[in-house]
């Protein structure tokens, strides 16, 4: 604790002699009657509003989450007397080394404090830039506290007060009695928040809200029809054998963002990253999903001969691809062992689109599509045909269409 100053105001929660009664309510009220409520940010507004009208003269709330997802570090949910909504904003892995954050009271408080208060109104010697910034806003005092959640993990709240003479002891006693609750109620939260996450990170967004609606059972599933990619990078054995191991993992972050964005940005699900390769489906319950799959395409292979630009100019060859559109219907759900589960897509469809993304090696097009898959986009001028092929496991040439400007990113783009 930084200050030790205190004030003789009289509190009007000393006042009211029902003060206690009031503070069990609000705590009886964030274990027991929040359980219908997911998301953390709407109960912690409602908490803030509930403490003004229990005259404790919170102003501004801020509470500082550590999250565990692949871009962002953590999210920092503020709240400011009037607000409906809390203001969310996350931050990336690197802001534990920015200047700001290693000069604020969450930082002293992650280093092990045990709370942090300041006197805006008084303490004059100023240690942290956001003191100064508090008190220009007309902040009087400001207090935070370490949130425990299980197995040591440490998150952060923070209350300040506008009010002439700021938080009086039996605020900041009201307020230190609300944090196990707030902890426990802020963990169920994070950690529902950090399964779905955690699904849409591995599984991707669809997959997982099926799973976490209770598809877990071996054989669950549904038919679907959906419009398939499968793409494949190519001589990527030659570069992991060749290239150092960091350069490799970064090659394939590159590659994977540029195809994967654009897949995500028009509708598509990943389902699966398959070492160099990835599958992903367009569902046929959008009508437009057709045509999002080939804008998709559209703009991975310009972020993808963006990449390979960059590599040719640090002197690396660039990289070629394959890619296999389909469509059909297709079985989507749990597949695997008893205790190991693939939530994915199988069928004769997914087949023929895999065969269609190795044909892409001997005919030397980086994109090719099925006529099933032409005749439902219902844009032929966009297609030339191929002619016939035999594709692997069929008895029957398969009729294959290819991008009319496909050469033309090709130059740039497939090896």
């Amino acid at each position: 604790m930084q200050s030790q100053s205190t004030t003789s105001s009289v509190s009007p929660l000393a006042d009211d002699a029902t003060w206690p009664v009031k503070r069990r309510r609000l705590l009886d009220w964030l274990v027991q009657e929040t359980s219908e409520e997911r998301f953390i940010d709407n109960i912690f507004v409602d908490l803030n509003n509930r403490l003004a009208r229990d005259h404790v003269p919170v102003a501004r709330s801020t509470l500082h989450l550590r999250t565990h997802h692949p871009q962002w570090l953590g999210a920092r949910i503020m709240w400011k007397t009037g607000m409906e909504k809390a203001d969310i904003q996350t931050f990336g892995y690197d802001v534990e080394e920015t200047e700001r954050y290693r000069n604020s009271p969450i930082d002293r408080i992650k280093s092990g404090v045990g709370e942090i208060r300041w006197r805006l109104e008084k303490d004059s010697k100023e240690t942290y830039p956001l003191y100064d910034e508090l008190r220009s806003q007309g902040y009087t005092d400001y207090v935070a506290w370490p949130l425990y959640h299980t197995l040591g993990k440490e998150h952060v709240v923070t209350f300040a007060s506008d009010s002439e003479g700021g938080f009086t002891d039996e605020h900041i006693a009201y307020l230190t009695d609300l944090l196990p609750a707030l902890a426990l109620v802020s963990e169920i939260r994070l950690k529902n928040r950090l399964a779905r996450t955690l699904l849409e990170t591995y599984v991707g967004p669809h997959a997982s809200e099926q799973i976490l609606a209770g598809a877990t059972t071996r054989g669950s599933g549904v038919t679907v029809g959906a419009a398939i990619l499968i793409c494949d990078l190519r001589d990527f054995t030659a570069i992991s054998d060749l290239w150092p191991r960091d350069d490799v993992i970064e090659l394939l972050n590159g590659y994977f963002d540029a195809m994967a964005e654009p897949i995500a940005r028009h509708g598509g699900e990943i389902l699966k990253f398959m070492g160099d390769g990835l599958l992903a489906i367009f569902p046929l319950s959008d009508p437009m999903a057709c045509r999002n799959l080939l804008e998709a395409i559209g703009e991975a292979q310009v972020a993808l001969a963006v990449l390979n630009k960059d590599l040719v100019q640090k002197g690396r060859l660039p990289l070629g691809y394959g890619i296999g559109v389909h469509v059909g219907d297709v079985m989507y759900g749990n597949i695997g062992s008893r205790s190991r589960l693939d939530f994915t897509v199988i069928g004769p469809a997914v087949n023929i689109a895999s065969r269609l993304e190795s044909l892409t090696k001997e005919i030397k097009r980086p994109v090719l599509l099925s006529k099933a898959f032409v005749e439902m986009a219902d844009c032929t001028k966009e297609f030339e045909s191929l002619g016939s092929h035999m594709l692997r496991g069929l008895d029957r040439p398969f009729d294959v269409f290819g991008l009319k400007e496909a050469d033309k990113v090709a130059v740039l783009t497939h090896a």
